[in-house]
């Protein structure tokens, strides 16, 4: 395999998305055609499976657009599975199994993964360039910064999503053995209730959720000057997020896999690029596939267009989309093997292998694209959206 040089709430059932098409396979799918530039003939894929790590929701909407505009079959895919995970299912367990085909999961999630098991995985696309986490906290509690995490009950979802809070204290030298990490749910209840001092939310999702809520004492919103906000991406202890994974070891001896991948990626870049540019309708097709899912988080169309705003900020921060980033990669490898959790255990303890990601496939999807005139290119406008009660 080539690839690129570098150091250094409840479980639900799962749901599956597919389109199913006639349609002539395009571009690179043609059989007498080379997969990546190698000199062998294949049959290409045509049908393929996506492992989402979570329900639908405009976190994923590049991938619902992809498959709502038609952009798999453009690219020669007549039939993609996106399959969501209510957390019943790990995305890179499922890939490793051979389940799917590719795989959204966090990078330091999947670190974790790799040195646990030796298993091999290549992030081929980071999709997320910057870290969406806060841990939020009532206004006058104390809580300003990393540094006074100590001591204190620091909410998370757990299952690897804590790995920014301890990579963030051990940045700061502090001792994570004084903080009780108290599991939470996917909303933003155990602030709420006092259960925790700090909880965590990402900026797309739980943070809307709580601003979504009465203030019963003022009859109106809760406002952000209502809380005390630390966003990871302002520490140490940033780690990347969404990163689009397929397996190292197919990618090297399957030309048909290699080829599949450059295309698939070239559906999504599109279906990203339509998102960006048209944030309210990429919202509406997520709404819609989200309300009609035998399994979704029960929120409404406004908390949607909110969620697809603040993702596009995480992506199209003015970088080429997708590509991996040396300095964030080598910033979240060494925030894991810096930190230590509470019991004192370490997250990982070796770098990865060299494999753990390559910038080549999605490079070459960006450089077909733009041979076909697409623009690969651009930054975000934020829209305003105005939130109301429950995000309906």
């Amino acid at each position: 395999m080539r690839h690129s040089t570098r150091r250094g709430l409840a479980a639900a059932s799962v749901l599956a998305v597919t389109a199913l098409a006639l349609a002539a396979c395009a571009g690179s799918s043609d059989p007498d055609t080379d997969g990546g530039g190698g000199d062998e003939d294949f049959e290409p894929l045509t049908s393929v499976k996506l492992q989402l790590q979570w329900l639908p929701q405009a976190q994923f909407a590049g991938y619902y657009v992809a498959l709502d505009q038609g952009y798999f079959e453009e690219e020669g895919f007549g039939d993609v599975e996106i399959i969501p995970s209510g957390g019943d299912i790990v995305p890179q367990d499922a890939l490793v199994a051979g389940d799917v085909d590719f795989a959204i999961a966090w990078v330091p999630k999947v670190l974790g993964t790799l040195e646990a098991t030796g298993v091999e995985l290549t992030d081929i696309a980071q999709v997320f360039q910057e870290s969406g986490t806060l841990q939020v906290s009532w206004k006058g509690d104390g809580i300003e910064s990393v540094e006074d995490f100590e001591g204190k009950r620091i909410g998370s979802w757990g299952f690897g999503n804590e790995w920014e809070i301890f990579a963030a204290m051990a940045a700061e030298d502090l001792d994570a053995s004084t903080v009780s990490i108290t599991t939470q749910d996917f909303s933003m209840n155990a602030l709420l209730d006092r259960d925790v001092d700090a909880a965590q939310a990402m900026t797309y999702n739980e943070w809307a959720q709580i601003l979504e809520v009465v203030n019963p004492e003022t009859g109106e919103l809760y406002q952000p000057e209502d809380f005390d906000v630390v966003s990871y991406q302002d520490t140490e202890g940033a780690m990347l997020q969404d990163a689009i994974w397929a397996d190292t070891q197919r990618l090297a001896d399957d030309p048909a896999y290699e080829d599949a991948a450059v295309r698939f990626l070239k559906a999504v870049t599109k279906g990203w690029i339509f998102a960006r540019d048209n944030p309210e309708e990429a919202a509406e097709i997520v709404y819609d596939i989200a309300s009609n899912a035998e399994a979704a988080f029960p929120v409404g169309p406004v908390h949607q267009l909110w969620q697809m705003n603040e993702v596009n900020k995480l992506i199209w921060t003015g970088a080429d989309f997708g590509l991996v980033d040396q300095a964030a990669w080598d910033k979240t490898v060494a925030g894991a093997l810096s930190a230590v959790n509470q019991d004192g255990l370490e997250l990982i303890t070796t770098e990865p292998a060299e494999s753990a990601y390559s910038n080549e496939y999605i490079e070459q999807a960006l450089a077909e694209l733009e041979e076909e005139g697409v623009e690969v290119g651009g930054e975000y406008t934020p829209i305003d959206v105005v939130l109301t009660e429950g995000g309906q």
